[in-house]
């Protein structure tokens, strides 16, 4: 399944891109496909997401979308690679868990590569109980999870559209929140990184209760208002945009800055 992104999320994404620098294609790669249905019982089941390397995309589906989408691409340099790369998947009735195997090779000169990307199009209200990539970059769209855990070693995790209750941690590197419109509803997000910056694109109409903090670094925010805010930077704030305790979100960097933009759709 191949997504199409409005223009606000690309251009938000590529913001946030350009805290990193980008790797060249290398066109030896193996690669190996496989895209799977699974059924489910109701449209509020439990994901449950495990990789060491490469990618994990979650797409939340709107209606009464009752399957789970799993699509598994692997690369790998040798075709003895690709083929030591196992992507487990359990399917129960109201519940799914996906495991990857990305075996360790610790001889000085053997080959060592290896990724597993997974795209999962799962319903709206899934809960995410868990999901966790050591290496890489995480996407999280149109989700509406009442609760969902999100936790990356290091790379990029991205938040598009996402109206559901996520706990999210990385350890080294980005985090960017994105919202191309506003749904007024009752959720939260909170976001941990140890090492890194984070990054919020909220529209101009929205109301929440915004929590950021950087211990080391700079916070800067748009809604804040003009008369409000400090010429030598704060590292800290607590707002209530539009005079609402909720949605919550909460942002806090133990080494690095936080950016709250405001645009208008």
């Amino acid at each position: 399944m191949r997504i199409v992104t409005t223009c606000s999320f690309l251009a938000a994404l590529a913001t946030v891109l350009l805290m990193e620098g980008c790797e060249p294609a290398d066109d030896s790669i193996l690669e190996e496909v496989s895209d799977r249905h699974y059924p489910v019982d109701s449209v509020s089941p439990t994901i449950s997401v495990s990789n060491r390397d490469g990618s994990v995309s979650i797409y939340g589906a709107g209606g009464d979308l009752r399957e789970i989408r799993v699509e598994v691409l692997k690369k790998a340099f040798t075709p003895e690679r690709l083929k030591a790369i196992s992507v487990t998947v359990n399917a129960q009735p109201n519940s799914i868990s996906i495991e990857t195997d990305i075996p360790e090779n610790r001889k000085l000169f053997s080959d060592r590569s290896g990724t597993v990307d997974l795209v999962i199009v799962v319903p709206q209200a899934a809960t995410i109980s868990k999901l966790e990539l050591h290496n890489g970059e995480v996407l999280l769209e149109e989700v509406r999870s009442p609760e969902g855990h999100a936790r990356l070693g290091t790379g990029r995790l991205f938040v598009h559209n996402c109206f559901g209750s996520f706990d999210i941690q990385v350890q080294t590197g980005n985090v960017g929140l994105i919202y191309d419109w506003w749904e007024q509803r009752d959720f939260s997000i909170r976001s941990r990184i140890e090492d890194g910056n984070a990054f919020a694109f909220l529209p101009d109409e929205a109301a929440f209760h915004l929590i950021a903090n950087s211990v080391s670094g700079k916070v800067a925010n748009d809604f804040e208002e003009k008369e409000q805010r400090q010429p030598e930077g704060t590292n800290h704030a607590d707002v209530l945009v539009g005079g609402l305790e909720k949605p919550k979100i909460e942002i806090e960097t133990n080494d690095g800055n936080i950016r709250i933009a405001e645009h208008n759709p």
